[in-house]
Order: structure tokens, then sequence, then C-alpha cells
């Protein structure tokens, strides 16, 4: 690897390590085995390195909760329902939570710096579109080019439901819901009657 592919791995574990408040310059360069002047050199300044890094760190933890099941244990039990594929997205999501609890600490602290950094906000713009469409296609089963605007509705339902259970995580783990409570919600929910 290069300096500039050093600098990138380096600010990820900072801020996994530190979080985004806390990473100096001085961090990142001691866990890249680099200098100071190879951040201005190749990302302009710490804010737009720490952004991609942050941005590089999503995408990785994206990756890992959409996985989908090796083909081979779904053709043995046929084709999973949209209820049991919402399921299993979501036992991949809560099953992960240690693992990856500072990502998730990690983009609260961003998400409460947005107003404070415009250059942040506009760069996740693009990035959380394609999150929720990603969103939708790996926990309900919705193509985002088939259906493009079922797809946008279902994502957002699914951040917003992201967004949720990752706060209650963080606040009492012991009581958050677990991949059969969010299904048996979603059951509840879709099974409901208004009543007059």
């Amino acid at each position: 690897m290069g300096h500039r592919e050093d600098l990138l791995e380096g600010a990820k574990r900072c801020l996994l390590d530190k979080g985004y408040a806390r990473t100096t310059a001085r961090d990142i360069v001691a866990a890249s085995g680099t200098n100071l002047a190879s951040i201005g050199y190749h990302y302009g300044s710490k804010e737009a390195l720490l952004n991609l890094a942050f941005l590089k760190v999503t995408e990785e933890w994206g990756d890992v909760l959409t996985e989908q099941p090796d083909e081979a244990a779904e053709a043995d039990g046929g084709p999973r329902s949209p209820l049991d594929q919402f399921r299993d997205t979501w036992e991949r999501v809560i099953e992960s939570y240690e693992q990856t609890r500072s990502v998730w600490q990690l983009q609260m602290e961003v998400v409460s710096r947005l107003d404070q950094d415009p250059e942040l906000k506009k760069a996740l713009v693009g990035p959380q579109r394609e999150g929720r469409e990603g969103l939708a296609e790996n926990m309900l089963g919705i193509d985002p080019e088939t259906d493009p605007e079922k797809a946008r509705v279902a994502g957002l339902f699914c951040q917003a439901l992201l967004a949720g259970v990752m706060v209650q995580w963080l606040m009492d783990s012991d009581s958050a819901p677990s991949a059969q409570d969010l299904t048996d919600g979603l059951k509840a929910v879709l099974e409901g009657r208004v009543r007059q």
C-alpha cells in the first residue's frame, strides 16, 4: 500500500477507536505510519480524509449486514418469504452488534455533527440514498431497478427502523428488540385494523 491507502486505513482505525471529534491528524499519522504532510498532499485536509474514512467504514459495515445467505442453503428450504428475509437480515444486524458497536457509536456521533459540518452532510447524501435502496432490497426483497418508488419508500422505512434499533441497542441492549421482535412487530402492523 502507498501513503494514500495507509492514511485511509489509519483514519478508519482512529474513527473506530477514538471517534470523529477526538481523532487528530497526529493520531492518523501514528496509525498509518506516514507523515503529517501526506494528509494534505493526498486528501487536502484531515476533515476530508475523515469524511472519506467514515464513508468507507459505513460502506464496509453495510456490506457485512447485507450479505445474502448462501444459495445452497436457500435452495434446500426453497425461496424465503419476505418476512423470513426481513428476520434473517435483522438477525445478522443484531448478531453483529458487539463486533460493530464502535461503528454504531461513530454513526451517532457523525449524525450529531452534521449541522456544523456542511461538507460531511453533502458527502453523505448520495451514500445515504444508495443505502436506503440496499436496505429495501436486502431486508424486504424489493428491487430498486424494477420498482424504484416502492424501493425508495421501503428504504426510508428500513432506514428509520435501523436508526431506532441502533439507538435502543446503544442505550439498553438488555431490552432492545430482537430480530423476532422486529418481525412480529412488522406482522402486527401489517395485520392491524383501524377500529371506528
